[in-house]
């Protein structure tokens, strides 16, 4: 009995010996361990960050405490750490921005507002890819950061800039396209501008007047009836009377330029016996944009 007590004191001092060797005892080692609220930190670690081991997200933004102190550096103790008006966990798992950097594209704009009040992409410094930086179009210049064409005039934002007209007034700058000035028509072997004509022309007038910048090329055609000669005077005739009418109504002679082509490069399959065609017998008012760009539509 004696020895068998003897035999236990010592196997028990060696146990003893070795957890004071190790520095810790089994159950010490066991709380260390312990995570309470399973979010990837001990709980002895969460009380030297101040974070509660019994909440696995203490600030509530979305992310667990273990996610932000390991993997994304933010603060576990508050929900927007960049203070971009965006939370952490919004940053991370919604908007794939940096919950650190309050502008996560660097475009003047932080992330909140781009996402809470202008709607723009807050990982793109021009969302509607105009050529002009969100900030620059909400402060600057007073233009939509989501539509590249504020006005509608068929120029983009960054493009009216350059010309430097207003990308907020669908008027500015005036544009012609060739499908704002009619076509006249005549009849066969003559020039004069009948009323048909004189209608037309006069709708023309009034674009040509509003784009002050524009000059017009006026081009004469003839049916294919005739001599190649006779025609190309006859053209020319042509666009001198329209050119006459565009002055007479206000237009300087200056912005005109007057040609005669002889006869229509394509005859058209209606033609009259003997008379050619009505549709070749036509002048066309050609505008000249005084702009190196070209609106988009």
């Amino acid at each position: 009995m004696k020895r068998a007590l003897n035999i236990f004191l010592i196997s028990f001092m060696l146990v003893a010996g070795s957890a004071v060797q190790y520095g810790c005892s089994t159950s010490e080692q066991t709380t260390q361990n312990v995570d309470t609220d399973g979010d990837g930190l001990t709980d002895v670690r969460e009380k030297s960050l101040g974070t509660d081991p019994e909440n696995a997200d203490t600030d509530g933004d979305g992310l667990t405490d273990g996610e932000e102190v390991n993997e994304y550096n933010t603060d576990p103790l508050v929900a927007d750490s960049d203070e971009d008006g965006l939370s952490d966990g919004e940053e991370v798992n919604s908007y794939n921005t940096d919950p650190n950097n309050a502008d996560s594209d660097g475009d003047g704009l932080s992330d909140g507002e781009e996402v809470n009040e202008y709607r723009t992409d807050p990982n793109a410094t021009d969302s509607d890819g105009d050529g002009l930086s969100d900030y620059d179009e909400i402060h600057e210049h007073n233009t939509d950061p989501n539509n590249a064409d504020t006005d509608g005039d068929g120029f983009t934002d960054a493009q009216e800039l350059e010309l430097g007209t207003d990308p907020n007034n669908p008027k500015d700058p005036p544009y012609l396209r060739e499908d704002d000035l009619g076509v006249v028509n005549f009849d066969f072997d003559r020039s004069n501008i009948d009323q048909a004509a004189a209608r037309i022309l006069r709708d023309n007038v009034k674009a040509i007047m509003s784009a002050g910048k524009f000059h017009i090329r006026i081009v004469g055609y003839t049916d294919h009836v005739g001599g190649d000669q006779y025609n190309l005077r006859l053209s020319q005739r042509r666009a001198e009377e329209v050119a006459r009418f565009y002055i007479k109504n206000g237009v300087a002679e200056s912005r005109l330029t007057i040609r005669g082509l002889g006869k229509a490069p394509v005859p058209c399959m209606d033609q009259d016996p003997g008379q050619g065609c009505r549709k070749n017998r036509r002048v066309e008012s050609i505008p000249q944009s005084p702009f190196d760009v070209k609106p988009a539509n």
